[in-house]
């Protein structure tokens, strides 16, 4: 959903994205080894400090937006999230027993914060008490269930215009995506729009009980403020 999203926005007239640009350093700092990995750390900066600064600078390529795909398990403990006070933040939220199912087919599950419900929920409580404010939730469920509503509700949240090409975009790959999308986003590169939401059931080995327990608090925690219908 994450990739559609961006799919989404890039195909706006006004916007320019960006695909998790904090990947690298990520994965040098913690060792883990995801497919790509050295073409990753080649592909990308890999400095916290350069990227974030980077990140609050002018808007590439003359648009006048910048959609930002991030992904919270790359807040890694200690890295300076002051930047992220100069955007305007969206979290894109999603049940817990779909991202365990997806994660545990190709990786080894120990922690919750390999799924980063725990950095999300941190970073949306601190930018909530720092600012006064709480950022912008929505539930992927309801993206897939309704995408012209839902987006219509975020784009009016974040104060732009909803425009129609955000519904579809043209099949394959682009010149945006990370290295690592050969890996990562074949479903996507085959869609031209968001795929119909389906009721899965989702069985979750007894193994992770814990760790979706603690899972599905911090998502219920922030789907209280997911854009509603």
């Amino acid at each position: 959903i994450s990739t559609a999203m961006m799919r989404s926005f890039e195909n706006r007239p006004d916007t320019v994205v960006e695909d998790e640009p904090f990947y690298a350093h990520y994965l040098i700092k913690t060792g883990v080894n995801h497919p790509y990995r050295i073409d990753t750390i080649e592909s990308q900066e890999n400095d916290w400090e350069k990227v974030s600064n980077r990140l609050v600078s002018e808007i590439p390529n003359d648009g006048t937006i910048w959609y930002q795909k991030h992904m919270c398990q790359h807040n890694l403990e200690g890295c300076d999230l002051t930047w992220t006070k100069k955007l305007v933040n969206c979290f894109l939220i999603r049940d817990p027993k779909e991202v365990i199912s997806s994660f545990t087919k190709q990786f080894k599950l120990t922690s919750s914060a390999q799924l980063g419900f725990t950095q999300q929920l941190y970073l949306f409580e601190k930018l909530k008490n720092e600012t006064g404010q709480a950022p912008i939730v929505v539930n992927s469920r309801d993206v897939l269930k309704n995408p012209r509503k839902t987006l219509s509700m975020l784009c009016e949240k974040i104060g732009i215009p909803f425009v129609d090409e955000m519904l579809s975009w043209p099949l394959g790959p682009r010149k945006s995506d990370g290295v690592w999308a050969k890996h990562w986003y074949q479903n996507v590169e085959s869609s031209t729009g968001f795929i119909p939401f389906v009721e899965k059931k989702n069985h979750v080995p007894a193994k992770y009980s814990n760790i979706l327990a603690e899972c599905m608090d911090m998502y219920r925690s922030l789907r209280e403020y997911s854009i509603k219908h």
